[in-house]
């Protein structure tokens, strides 16, 4: 069923631990894990090769093989492990109407740290392949959170993609502005800034946008709001299709 990926699924499901011969060997499928994901968090997915791994441990590179076939099989494992276990509820709050709302709100915030602490996910965790445990983890606890909203299965389904897909836009515009370095400022800070700079002289050309951006200027409250903004707005959406389902 999963093709070339059945590697991923032994590692990530199945568990393979260490060798089945000779002795006790001083590596762990954990511990290359734990250091490929470190080479990623520090320069990126193009940091991490076995051929580093295997210098940052002390072994030969031929060893890592012993535990995980290539790189592909190891990003698997990086993902699930960068992604952790889901955010567990602050406490089991009220079960009124507006409770899938404060939870999937946390979730949402949730997931966006783990983008900040781990840049590289944004462009990994894309494409066809097989989702660990922790990261099944992390839909399990999104849709269970819709589970008695009226929302039928696919649509519980779609509203995790549109926010998760909202966190992971914004999580991508942060990054590609150096969110997290020392040049980094807010994404909408940045925009601002390019935008006037390519405004200046041409305001009769684009008034709307000018005006807009001479707002937020004098409007502290309106600045780096867009992740937010988008999330509530998409909570308001999904609040009000129930209401009218």
């Amino acid at each position: 069923m999963f093709g070339d990926q059945a590697g991923s699924v032994e590692l990530l499901w199945g568990g393979r631990e260490r060798p089945g011969r000779g002795p006790k060997p001083a590596l762990s499928l954990e511990r290359i894990t734990r250091t490929a994901l470190a080479l990623a968090d520090a320069g990126g997915l193009g940091a991490v090769s076995m051929q580093r791994i295997a210098a940052e441990l002390d072994f030969s590179k031929m060893s890592l093989y012993r535990y995980v076939p290539g790189k592909t099989e190891l990003v698997a494992l990086m993902i699930d492990m960068a992604m952790g276990e889901p955010p567990a509820p602050d406490a089991p709050g009220p079960s009124g109407a507006g409770q899938w709302r404060v939870v999937l709100r946390a979730w949402a915030k949730a997931l966006a740290e783990v983008y900040e602490r781990h840049p590289w996910l944004l462009g990994a965790a894309v494409g066809p392949r097989v989702m660990g445990p922790n990261e099944l983890g992390w839909t399990e606890r999104a849709v269970a959170a819709l589970a008695d909203t009226g929302l039928s299965g696919g649509e519980q389904f779609d509203a995790v993609v549109v926010v998760s897909g909202h966190i992971r836009a914004i999580a991508q515009v942060s990054a590609s502005m150096g969110l997290g370095s020392a040049r980094a400022k807010e994404p909408e800070q940045v925009m601002s800034a390019a935008l006037n700079e390519l405004l200046a002289g041409r305001t009769d050309r684009f008034p709307a946008i000018a005006a807009a951006v001479a707002a937020t200027e004098t409007d502290d409250t309106a600045r780096d709001q867009a992740g937010e903004f988008g999330l509530e707005r998409i909570l308001d959406g999904l609040e009000a299709y129930m209401s009218r389902a």
